[in-house]
């Protein structure tokens, strides 16, 4: 699995990125997850609002900061 936190390297992308983390570990899944910061290539996804979390190449959430519980109802 490859997870994404799409933003500008914010302290909520960081808290989402911490909750991604927390919730891969809790759940024991393999995935790699990655910060995207580039402006360009956040537009391919044409979210409205950062963070945005992608899992696989398909946009699950933006505009929120989540859980790493939440996080885990996505997987």
């Amino acid at each position: 699995m490859i997870i994404k936190v799409l933003g500008p390297g914010c302290d909520r992308c960081k808290s989402l990125e911490e909750s991604i983390n927390a919730a891969v570990r809790e759940a024991g899944v393999a995935a790699v997850v990655e910060m995207v910061e580039d402006n360009k290539e956040i537009e391919k996804y044409q979210v409205k609002s950062t963070p945005a979390l992608v899992i696989d190449e398909k946009v699950v959430s933006a505009g929120k900061h989540l859980s790493a519980q939440e996080v885990k109802t996505l997987f």
